[in-house]
């Protein structure tokens, strides 16, 4: 029997967006849905001229999980897409790369809703495309795979693109070592993208700071050349109850959805300076920091509280987010309450 949703995932085939195939698979796991994960496949000219045709709305819902802009293109190799689905979603990632919105998008309604992952695009979304968007951001799987860890190995871990100054993981670790911090380096990459989810995520519960500097001070041909945002190394870290450390992208998106003990910024790429606030700030480091991000990561970056608001968009109930969803309230809730008494108790 055919699920009542599909999520289709596009894979770029990058390691950088394991995070978001991961995402794919719990997205498919906790709304019920079949996974579809489709590859590069050229699409034909006809194909592209169909999407101008009226859709013949079906029984079958469709959340198309999009890495980029240009990726809303990928529903066109999904066989009678015109006639199947109900509802179709687009969540694009990416959503800065404005000028690779595919031109079938900005002249016809081929979608009932899209999403965007930063609020800045908001506007130039709504002006370009013909449907409904939205902001739901980036998040992380903090209820499984999120930790409070008190007890932490390292002081300070990179992983993801760095900074000139930063990227040599041997001279990092020897300027660490110089000043009494254990450094990790880049973890390895695995080829499934859940182990490799799994095993960053272990690390980062591992440490009090991570490194992720915004593109605006550390470009890369993959970046976008003046636009800054918000990407999972910041969510994951955070959700492990690790400090991000760099320097932040200046963006709606950082200001309304992090918190000021979420981030250390540095004030500079030079890693000497760098590691002197670090070490600074390690001097004031307690477990209370990670509990902190955890706890505020479970109440902001959680995951499903995007497909919460993915099920009131496709008109859905789903019994295993909903428990899942049950018990994060719990747990925080439970924080409340113990950070209620401890109050109460040192004013008496």
């Amino acid at each position: 029997m055919e699920a009542s949703l599909q999520v289709v995932y596009y894979d770029p085939g990058s390691p950088g967006y394991h995070c978001l195939q991961y995402m794919a698979r719990l997205a498919a796991e906790l709304l019920n849905g079949e996974l579809i994960v489709l590859r590069h496949r050229n699409i034909s000219l006809l194909h592209k001229v169909m999407t101008f045709l009226p859709r013949r709305h079906g029984a079958v819902d469709c959340l198309l999980i999009c890495p980029s802009p240009a990726d809303l293109s990928r529903i066109l190799q999904m066989a009678n897409w015109q006639n199947k689905y109900g509802t179709l979603i687009a969540w694009v990632f990416d959503s800065f790369w404005t000028e690779n919105i595919p031109r079938f998008a900005r002249w016809t309604r081929v979608f009932d809703q899209i999403f965007v992952t930063e609020r800045e695009d908001l506007n130039t979304w709504r002006g370009m495309v013909h449907a409904p968007v939205e902001w739901l951001p980036w998040g992380s799987d903090v209820l499984r795979l999120g930790s409070d860890n008190p007890s932490r190995r390292f002081d300070l871990l990179r992983f993801g693109r760095q900074p000139p100054h930063w990227d040599d993981d041997v001279r990092t670790e020897n300027e660490c070592d110089s000043r009494g911090l254990i450094f990790r380096g880049r973890p390895p990459e695995l080829e499934d993208a859940t182990e490799s989810e799994l095993s960053l995520m272990n690390f980062l519960r591992n440490t009090k700071f991570t490194l992720a500097f915004s593109n605006r001070v550390s470009p890369n041909p993959q970046t976008h050349p003046r636009r800054e945002y918000l990407t999972g190394r910041w969510t994951d870290a955070l959700a492990a109850g690790a400090i991000v450390s760099g320097i932040p992208p200046r963006s709606d998106t950082v200001t309304s959805l992090l918190w000021p003990a979420a981030l250390l910024d540095l004030g500079t790429v030079n890693q000497c300076g760098g590691l002197d606030v670090i070490t600074r700030a390690l001097r004031d480091w307690t477990p209370a920091r990670s509990r902190l991000n955890y706890i505020n990561s479970l109440e902001r970056l959680d995951w499903r509280w995007r497909f919460k608001k993915l099920t009131e968009i496709l008109g859905i109930q789903s019994d295993p987010l909903e428990r899942e969803l049950l018990d994060l309230r719990t747990i925080l809730d439970f924080d409340r309450t113990t950070t209620l008494t401890y109050a109460n108790t040192r004013l008496k």
